[in-house]
């Protein structure tokens, strides 16, 4: 196959639908020669469900699978880093460590005590915007990992749109992994350049230098196509034309999600993967999705176009596999939801959607307390005005614990707070059990705490309130919430042969690792994930009875 086969997708963001391919009845009597991981960020279970009768390639085809359309992001955290490092772990983010995308570390010698959840924060040099990507923060294997362990000739490759999905997916020992970073596709600072992806770092730098005229509108996205206006600017209607270099248009796009896909299906075919004797591992992060919701809100015309493109370009990567005569299985799913802008929602009959009080944040609550006890200096630190805040370190125990006193009564009595709970609340709990739909508010935040990294408390703000106080170019709409429209994500699992079955009881995404560890034979010790198998087996067989060592 030529190298330009490779990058159709570039290409071709034309929304012409390719058909799914048909069933096949024969079940797959041995382990699948690849694992295809795609984890489609801010894709929501109410995405799927609102264009799922619309897809007709990639989606659709995934749709003829085992479909658990209620699959949680369990964790009150619903960012992109927590929720992908559940995917291939097995674990909730409380086991994995990574609580948020970012938090603070007051006790590092860093001036910038802020945290990125895919760095390492002791690099020389380094802030938490300039930073040495790496996944030392990941407390577990991941599943590529975990093969590898078994078996050192398994090659391992992750690439996405962000560093921090390429990282959380595929672990330490990634024989190649690679993320957007601005004006190509870049790696870590210790692996060396490929030469295939320098050919499609060359395709996707002659397309960016390129200007793009609008997209072709959809018929099924006319009726999303009316302008919303959200603080200075106006969205809604955009179809993605681009000036030639705009890095930042090209992310919000279809065109980023193409080119990850493209990069994907040229490497497996330069590293054969899927081709020997034994299973091989491809995760993939597309990203533009999260992206188009931040720009525009879920419910546009942008996300129609997005959601038919990446449909399109899902059915073009899946049929380079097939016409490669691998046995592959893919399993599709989520990072987090997301919910649309409030404006929009106000107009489409939900009114009480609101953004988030300018005075909800850590340093005016900060600035409010320090007066009031007499303290100088700042507080209160957060990323936001939810999730983690903690309490300065240069205060005395006496002074920590009003603070803390203080900030929570605070916090208690603001109207768009639904609950503030304290670290040692949290610590004192027993991690949470049971179908994650019927969790209280404490046990989703108790999944995303950690006691060593999270805050001295943990805010979470009510329904439908976005904490975004005022929307700006490229951020009008996100995520992050406790709420089931950021924690409901689709998992589908796919493969030539499987017998498709839909099961709308919840399931969560830490149920995938091993349910992949099953189907290709790797024991688990009791106890040693979070997630739990799922028999995709629809006879008597029990393809989850021998998964885990005596």
């Amino acid at each position: 196959m030529k190298f330009a086969a490779t990058v159709t997708a570039l290409t071709s963001l034309t929304l012409a639908l390719s058909p799914a391919q048909a069933k096949d009845t024969s079940p797959p009597a041995t382990p699948p020669k690849l694992i295809v991981t795609i984890s489609i960020d801010q894709f929501s279970a109410d995405l799927f469900a609102e264009y799922r009768q619309y897809f007709q390639g990639g989606f659709k085809r995934l749709s003829q699978g085992v479909v658990f359309p209620s699959g949680f992001q369990g964790h009150a955290a619903t960012e992109t880093c927590p929720g992908h490092s559940t995917i291939l772990t097995g674990d909730r983010p409380a086991r994995t460590g990574i609580i948020a995308n970012h938090w603070y570390d007051l006790s590092t010698k860093r001036a910038d005590k802020l945290v990125y959840c895919a760095e390492d924060e002791n690099e020389p040099g380094t802030d938490s915007d300039h930073y040495v990507a790496s996944v030392a923060h990941l407390r577990v294997p991941t599943l590529g990992d975990r093969i590898k362990a078994a078996d050192p000739a398994v090659r391992v490759v992750s690439v996405s749109g962000k560093d921090r999905a390429a990282l959380m997916l595929g672990g330490r020992h990634t024989d190649q992994i690679w993320w957007w970073g601005g004006k190509g596709f870049v790696t870590l600072k210790d692996r060396p350049s490929d030469l295939i992806v320098d050919r499609v770092n060359a395709v996707v730098a002659a397309r960016l230098a390129t200007a793009q005229p609008a997209t072709a509108l959809p018929p099924i996205c006319e009726e999303r196509n009316y302008p919303v206006r959200a603080g200075e600017q106006t969205v809604g209607t955009g179809r993605f034309a681009r000036d030639a270099g705009d890095n930042k248009a090209f992310r919000a796009s279809p065109e980023l999600d193409a080119s990850t896909l493209a990069l994907a299906a040229a490497l497996r075919e330069e590293m054969k993967l899927g081709e020997g004797a034994h299973t091989d591992m491809l995760a993939i992060g597309a990203s533009a999705t999260d992206y188009v919701g931040h720009s525009y809100g879920t419910q546009g015309a942008e996300m129609c176009v997005q959601l038919m493109s990446l449909d399109h370009d899902l059915g073009d990567f899946f049929a380079k596999l097939d016409d490669a005569g691998i046995d592959y299985v893919v399993v599709l799913t989520a990072d987090h939801g997301g919910q649309d802008l409030p404006e929009r929602n106000d107009v489409n009959a939900a009114p009480m959607a609101a953004r988030i009080n300018t005075n909800l944040n850590a340093r005016t609550l900060g600035q409010a307390i320090g007066t009031k006890l007499g303290l100088h200096g700042p507080v209160l630190y957060s990323d936001g005005p939810n999730g983690d805040y903690y309490v300065a370190r240069s205060l005395s125990p006496a002074q920590r614990k009003s603070v803390i006193a203080e900030a929570m009564g605070m916090l208690h009595d603001h109207p768009q707070v639904a609950a503030v709970f304290s670290h040692d609340s949290l610590a004192a709990m027993a991690p949470p059990s049971g179908s994650p739909d019927t969790w209280s508010l404490t046990e989703r935040a108790r999944a995303s705490f950690d006691a060593q990294r999270s805050g001295d408390f943990v805010v979470l703000l009510k329904p439908r309130v976005t904490p975004i106080a005022t929307p700006d170019k490229g951020y009008v709409a996100t995520h992050g919430s406790p709420w089931d429209y950021d924690r409901r994500v689709p998992i589908l699992f796919w493969r030539k042969g499987l017998q498709g079955f839909e099961q709308p009881l919840p399931v969560e995404t830490i149920d995938i690792m091993p349910t992949l560890a099953a189907m290709i034979g790797l024991k688990l010790a009791p106890n040693d994930v979070d997630g739990r198998c799922l028999d995709l087996d629809v006879g008597e067989e029990d393809m989850c009875s021998h998964t885990l060592s005596p």
